[in-house]
Parts: C-alpha cells; structure tokens; sequence
C-alpha cells in the first residue's frame, strides 16, 4: 500500500496542525478552568471562540463526505474518509479539539445520517443548524437490559398510531444528551417484530423537549461524568412524534446504522492514535529529561527499559535492572512485579493531571475495543470497584 500522503492532505494537515498550535494548545489551561468552574454541563465559552476562528478559516465540517450534488446546501470540505483521516488523527491530540471544527461525535454521524438519509425537510430542520455549529444532538441505540453490541436485541418500541409514531423504551451510554445545546435525539427502535431480523429496526428524529422524555441520570465511566458531553440514562414513555420523522422509511433503522458506523469507527480510530502518541511524545519527553536518573547517573533513557518514565509513579520504586540483564526479560519480569503491586492498591496518590491523563488513556482503549469489535466496555459507577460520580477520583 502506499501510505504516502497526497498534496491535498498535505495541505489540509497543515492548516489543522497550525491552527492546533497557535489557538487550540495555548487554550487548554483556559478550558480546564472553565470546565471546573460552576455548572458542570453547560457550554465551555473559550471553546465557542474557538469554533468561530476555525470556521473563519474554513476548517469546518472537514468530516462531511463530498455531496453527491455539486448544488447541493449541505455540503463540508469535500473531503473522503481517506483525505479526512490525519486531520482526525491531529485533533484527537486534545480531547475536546475535535469539536472547535465541528467534527466531533456524535453530531458527525448524526449529521451523515442525515445527509444521506434526510428528507430535504429534515436537513433544513436539524442538519442546517447542525453544520452551523448552533445546536447539538444524540444518538439513541444502546439499551441496558439486551447486548446492544448487536443493534437486533434492541427493544424499545416505536408503534404507529395514525399521523404519529409513539416510542417506550429505555436507553443508555446515549452521548450528548447532557449539553444544554442538545435539541435532536436519532432514537433507534423496532416497528415491526415480526419482519426479518435484520428488517425490524427504524430510526426516527425526536426533539429533545418533546413530552416523555426523562434523563434518569447521568453515566460516570470509571468516575467520571465526562461533562458537558456526557452519557445519559433515558427513558421514553409514550414519546410522540410526526410519521414524518422517520428516516429513509420503516425497516431501515439497521440498514442506517451500518452506514453510520462506518465512517465513525474510522474517526473514531484515527482520534484515538492521535491521543496515544500525544501519550507517547510526554513519556519520551519525561524519559529523556535531565533529572529522571537512575544507576550511575544514567538517564532512564538510556537504560533500556522504559517503565521508569511513565507519569504514573510507583510507591516503590521497581527494583533496579542489573548490569547485563536489561535485554534477557528479567527487566520486563521485574517491572511486571511492581505493576502488579502498584495495581494491588500500592500506587502512590496521583495528581490530577495525571487521573485526566490516565482516564484519557482509559477511554481510547475502550475507543478500541468499540472500533474493532463493535462491542461497547463501559462501566457504570455502581459497578466499577472505588467508582464515583462526578468530576473524577
């Protein structure tokens, strides 16, 4: 394969990293603040600054694939998933980077979803506002009483009743519900339990406001809500909607879900690689650092085993690799025994910077697991030993 990037790529990775350097990194210390501050789901102000920047400067919606339509309203930077792919990659260094090019889930999959699914009604309802960055939306398919890994245990109900669908069922890890900007919900549901398998799904477009809708709470992963984006518990009771509401038609839920999954995954992956070399490029930075010296005054660096340099300190220290045993796996031994202490409740106390860290490193293995075998891991509080709701440990 050729894994030489075009001058079109090029190009675009250019503009993101410049743009990533000059706005978005000097801006996190800022973020953080006011993400501490006040409210915990509420729009970040530095963030919303930031979102009108990138757009002046055209980085905006990069993630939208090139419309089928040259005259088409609703189009992003024109962009394959191929071409899309880097600038995925150099975002997901910052966490919430993603969101200042209005590309980050789940508005990018709902906003595909509707691209491709629409009606042109619905593009202007939800979609226009969508790609102007104005409003934000979820994604209603994961339930907890069936494996949702497999989108055909899903349970919850959409009847017809005349003009309307009416919807009972109950949903969780239903991501962006907890923004204040939330306003559309993608809620995927069976209308007809008796078609084949694969037939029975539909998705239909929910208002947020609309009556029956009740956030039961909030979901923490291993202690921490994520806010303001947030994983919501959500309960529907005879949640009404126009029949006009469906997308693509009934049976076709399944059909849509793929096509969402598709690009995501990638997205997704791509994030995820960016977030584990921004890891890697602290623990080099930290391992070749002047006062990280062990034996003799060599750098840990130097020494061949590179455990020392993780940000995650040992309450003891891992015993030192004896001179001309540091590549014959006694090293790897060594340090495997002083992990397992260290995981036993023998680890020192941590900053928070370093559980921000460490929790961001939690999710981009989870990220992986999703993206490879489809399988959502993730753990209520409740369920998590020494988990809590809130902020965080």
């Amino acid at each position: 394969m050729d894994f030489n990037m075009s001058d079109r790529q090029r190009e675009w990775l250019n503009r993101v990293d410049s743009f990533m350097h000059k706005h978005v990194l000097p801006a996190v210390p800022i973020y953080r603040q006011q993400d501490e501050a006040g409210e915990r789901w509420k729009a970040i102000p530095i963030l919303e600054d930031l979102k009108k920047k990138a757009r002046a400067e055209g980085l905006w919606n990069m993630f939208m694939p090139p419309s089928a339509h040259e005259d088409d309203e609703f189009r992003g930077a024109g962009l394959t998933n191929l071409e899309y792919a880097p600038l995925a990659e150099q975002m997901g260094h910052i966490g919430w980077a993603s969101e200042v090019f209005n590309c980050s889930a789940p508005d990018t999959g709902n906003m595909e979803v509707l691209m491709r699914y629409g009606t042109k009604e619905h593009k202007k309802k939800w979609l226009r506002p969508l790609m102007d960055g104005e409003i934000r939306s979820a994604f209603l398919m994961t339930e907890p009483a069936v494996a949702s890994s497999d989108a055909t245990n899903i349970e919850t109900s959409i009847k017809r009743d005349g003009d309307h669908y009416v919807i009972n069922g109950r949903k969780w890890w239903s991501s962006g519900v907890g923004d204040p900007r939330c306003q559309v919900l993608i809620v995927m549901g069976k209308t007809d339990t008796s078609a084949p398998r694969h037939q029975q799904q539909s998705q239909v477009l929910v208002p947020r406001d609309a009556k029956g809708i009740t956030v039961e709470k909030m979901l923490p992963v291993f202690g921490f809500d994520d806010a303001p984006h947030g994983h919501a518990q959500v309960l529907l009771e005879d949640v009404r909607v126009p029949v006009s509401n469906i997308l693509l038609g009934e049976g076709r839920g399944f059909e849509i879900a793929q096509g969402r999954l598709g690009p995501g995954r990638i997205h997704h992956c791509m994030r995820t690689i960016g977030k584990a070399e921004e890891a890697l490029e602290k623990m080099v930075k930290r391992l070749s650092s002047a006062h990280r010296v062990r034996q003799e005054d060599h750098r840990i660096f130097d020494l061949g085993t590179a455990h020392c340099g993780s940000p995650y300190r040992y309450r003891d220290e891992p015993p030192a690799v004896p001179e001309g045993r540091r590549h014959d796996g006694q090293g790897r031994q060594q340090v495997g025994a002083a992990r397992d202490r260290h995981d036993q409740g023998g680890g020192a106390q941590h900053g928070a910077e370093n559980h921000r860290q460490r929790h961001s490193g939690v999710r981009c293995r989870r990220r992986f697991r999703r993206c490879g075998f489809g399988a959502r891991l993730r753990l209520d509080a409740h369920d998590a030993p020494g988990g809590r709701p809130g902020r965080g440990p």
